[in-house]
């Protein structure tokens, strides 16, 4: 859970980095990239020896130093990133995603259940538009076939994505479609439904993060 904590703490800090002085944050990329694993045991690494009181109030000055960094950027400026360049909402957007994906971890670890709401609707959102990006994440050619997703929200009501007539369609709970994309569920463990080849195969490679593809999740179902 520490970890949890430190890793988040380290990436917004690199998130300010790539908002305010975006040269210097390409700049690193290369030696991030070359060894992804040592960045990330680096940012717990260095966060090691702190209190608990100065690993959050750490945390919480990165935090606010990042908002007030996307906040002042002119809409439309592509931030950079470990994926693809993003607009500022889009970044905000992405840095939600992974704080509920390790916000997740925690959960996990300590055995409750987190009550969903509709922020999910943030992630989701970010799901679907990283479909075509988790395709080539897998060194698969990004598949043009329309996908309509339907997603149940945490009220009952319906979130609708791409082609509403689309022959291929992706129907389940919004909460399980974001435990998918951020792969903190394997795919099996879910209900979630895919109609047509192009979703199913999307649901197989689905993430929603920066990044080279994981190992995911192992099913917890044994067959």
């Amino acid at each position: 859970m520490r970890d949890a904590v430190a890793h988040l703490a380290g990436t917004d800090h690199e998130a300010s980095v790539a908002a305010t002085r975006p040269d210097a944050f390409v700049a690193g990329l290369a030696e991030v990239a070359e060894d992804l694993e040592r960045f990330v045991a680096g940012q717990l690494e260095v966060r090691r020896h702190f209190t608990r009181e100065q690993l959050l109030a750490g945390w919480q000055d990165g935090f606010d130093s990042l908002v007030a960094a996307l906040t002042s950027l002119v809409p439309g400026t592509k931030v950079p990133w470990y994926g693809p360049p993003m607009s500022p909402a889009s970044f905000a957007t992405a840095r939600l995603m992974e704080y509920w994906a390790h916000g997740q971890d925690v959960a996990d670890a300590l055995g409750v259940d987190r009550t969903p709401t509709a922020r999910l609707r943030h992630i989701a959102h970010l799901g679907v538009r990283t479909r075509a990006f988790a395709q080539r994440n897998r060194g698969l050619e990004p598949d043009p076939t329309p996908v309509a997703v339907e997603l149940t929200a945490p009220d009952g009501t319906v979130w609708r994505y791409g082609d509403v007539g689309a022959q291929a369609m992706v129907t389940g709970s919004a909460l399980e479609f974001c435990l998918l994309v951020t792969q903190r569920r394997h795919r099996s463990d879910l209900a979630l439904e895919a109609s047509g080849t192009a979703a199913d195969r999307w649901l197989d490679v689905a993430q929603c993060f920066a990044g080279p593809p994981g190992p995911g999740r192992a099913p917890q179902q044994q067959s």
